[in-house]
């Protein structure tokens, strides 16, 4: 029994059951999508005949030709299989649109695609070292007490879609200004705009998620100990980011993974021929071939992306891992005053309330495109509809919606990160899959409804928070107070309950709340792409995709739905830290009165963890344990 016991433990340690693990679910979604078709209920023939000719008559004869050229009628079981026998030999099979390999083609895509990544990560980097500049000066001299909470700007630009950003980019600075190309992918010159497109709204995200952990690391005693013996501040602040990188690698994988194939939008924009858009039409067509062959081209790379990332985590923090020598990142801290979650929820509510008396589907095409005015406060669309109305009506729906789906998604991903055997090879497998294909296979399996997108989108959207809660809790556990908590005789329920939840469990919060607004976004895109909410409803995404075209004889019409958006993302990002009014000071009455304001009691200490403050000398490593 104990060599079972000992071999089972060398198989677990080997990574075997990861890598089948893995096996069954890049299998499970290839079958997934070559039964697309026969889910959805629809006749390849049709749809793919569609995509070759749309002005052809589908008459039988025709119809049949095509079944016949593509063995439609062998099933989709033999299909995959000679797809499959196929792949083996180098050969990904032909286009059912276009009638070439897929392969010639599908390189130079994903080549495409390579670079615009490459360019949106330098623009993320940048985007998201500004964000930190203000934490990373102030804690390198030790004055983070200075430190106000921020973080509007940042959760305005997270907000912002990227279609949104690309059309600006592509009116102001392609066409009004002509200092950049806008359409096209020729050279370096082409990659300016939508690298910034995507790489701004991604970076402010990875900014705020470091700008959260930085303050725990300027708390750490080596970081103490470095101020007061006269370090330079930079060799400090550089050292900081060091130690959070890791926490962060994952959630970078991931987006190394969404910027290559799920920056659609940006490549229809600025008609950039990449790999997202390439697979898109494919799944739109049906095109098996096409679509399965970029699907596994993209969870390959994003299992190369996580295995990257897990192995540069290990480099950065060393044998502090193994040997359980670090430090939390997450200590318990009072809650400073913040009055503007209050204030962007009364903004909200006061935008929700003026509108809700007035009718969103009311047409005046007298009135169409008209500028913000007394009777209409935000103008009105190409249909001469109130766009106060329409904003306030899409707000019942688009917020309802996006809470309950950024609340299972906070569940779930908290839960699986917790098993990150279990949960990694599935991110890695999930995060390779747009939102856009995650919602045309649950709609073919589910059918239309009206919670059909909800549940898409809720598919998808837990892997980046179980992978920052899978690398949260791989650093907490070899924290030192943990070893010592473990060493009194505390059981692995105390540990999970009392010590790895509280100190994991706020930061993926926050990193939720922050993705609320895509959410919301997300959600609306499946519904324009015919998966969800239709024409006329007042959704949100639908009013920014329906109004686009306008943007520039009306930009009002796009520019308040987007305010009110970010405005939400504001509000989500403020409200993470909690809401109070700050304290109100008194003068003592005399010198016999009692004090102007006093001091709070400090929170209490919680077993086992050790605490460190700014502006005293760290604790020896005894009363550390």
């Amino acid at each position: 029994m104990n060599g079972a016991a000992a071999a089972l433990r060398a198989l677990a340690r080997s990574g075997a059951p990861a890598l089948l693990w893995r096996t069954v679910l890049v299998a499970c979604l290839v079958c997934g999508i070559g039964l697309l078709p026969w889910l959805s209920r629809t006749d390849p023939a049709l749809t793919v005949l569609r995509a070759r000719s749309a002005d052809r008559d589908p008459d039988p004869e025709t119809l049949r030709a095509i079944r016949d050229q593509l063995g439609l009628d062998d099933g989709p079981l033999r299909l995959l299989g000679r797809w499959l026998g196929g792949l083996l030999h180098g050969d990904a099979g032909t286009s059912w649109v276009s009638g070439g390999p897929v392969l010639p083609g599908l390189v130079p895509a994903l080549g495409v695609s390579l670079l615009l990544m490459a360019g949106a990560l330098m623009v993320a980097a940048a985007t998201a070292a500004a964000v930190c500049a203000r934490t990373l000066r102030l804690g390198a001299r030790g004055r983070l007490a200075d430190r106000r909470p921020g973080g509007t700007a940042t959760a305005v630009l997270a907000a912002l879609p990227e279609f949104l950003v690309a059309s600006v980019l592509v009116s102001v600075i392609g066409v009004q200004l002509g200092w950049l190309p806008a359409l096209g992918w020729y050279g370096p010159q082409w990659m300016v705009l939508p690298s910034l497109a995507v790489g701004l709204p991604a970076g402010a995200v990875l900014g705020r998620m470091l700008d959260d952990l930085l303050p725990g690391a300027f708390a750490e005693p080596w970081a103490v100990a470095a101020a007061a013996r006269g370090v330079p501040p930079k060799s400090v602040a550089r050292q900081a980011v060091r130690r959070c990188v890791p926490g962060l690698l994952p959630n970078l994988a991931l987006f190394v993974v969404g910027l290559t194939g799920g920056s659609v939008a940006v490549e229809q924009i600025f008609d950039i021929p990449g790999i997202g858009r390439l697979t898109l039409h494919a799944a739109l067509s049906q095109d098996l071939p096409v679509l399965q062959t970029g699907t596994l081209a993209l969870v390959l790379l994003a299992a190369t992306a996580g295995a990257l990332a897990r192995v540069a985590a290990r480099l950065l923090i060393g044998p502090a891992l193994r040997d359980g020598a670090l430090q939390s990142l997450h200590r318990p801290r009072p809650s400073a005053p913040r009055t503007l979650p209050l204030l962007y929820a009364g903004l909200l509510a006061a935008v929700i309330g003026f509108g809700l008396p007035r009718d969103p589907i009311a047409l005046d095409t007298l009135a169409r495109l008209r500028a913000p005015s007394a009777e209409h406060p935000f103008g009105t669309d190409a249909l001469g509809r109130d766009m106060l109305a329409r904003i306030s009506h899409g707000a019942l729906t688009t917020l309802g919606t996006a809470l309950a789906v950024s609340a299972a998604a906070l569940a779930v991903g908290l839960l699986l990160g917790l098993l990150p055997r279990l949960s990694g090879p599935l991110v890695d497998t999930l995060s390779a899959v747009p939102p856009v294909l995650a919602g045309l296979l649950v709609t073919g399996i589910l059918g239309s409804g009206s919670w059909t997108p909800a549940f898409a989108v809720a598919v998808v959207a837990w892997s980046p928070l179980a992978a920052h809660t899978s690398a949260l809790l791989r650093q907490e556990r070899a924290t030192t107070h943990l070893t010592a908590t473990r060493a009194l005789g505390a059981g692995r329920w105390y540990l999970l309950v009392r010590e790895l939840l509280p100190a994991v469990a706020p930061p993926v919060a926050r990193h939720a709340l922050l993705r609320l607004p895509g959410v919301a976004l997300s959600l609306a895109a499946l519904g324009f792409l015919g998966l969800g909410a239709q024409p006329p409803s007042p959704d949100w995404g639908l009013l920014l995709a329906e109004n686009q075209p306008y943007a520039e004889r009306a930009p009002w019409a796009v520019l308040f739905p987007a305010a009110v958006l970010a405005l939400l993302g504001a509000l989500a990002v403020t409200a993470a830290g909690g809401a109070r009014l700050p304290r109100r000071r008194t003068r003592p009455a005399g010198p016999s009165g009692p004090p102007a304001d006093p001091v709070a009691p400090a929170p209490p200490r919680r077993p086992g963890r050790a605490t460190a403050d700014l502006t005293s000398v760290s604790a020896s490593p005894t009363e550390e344990r």
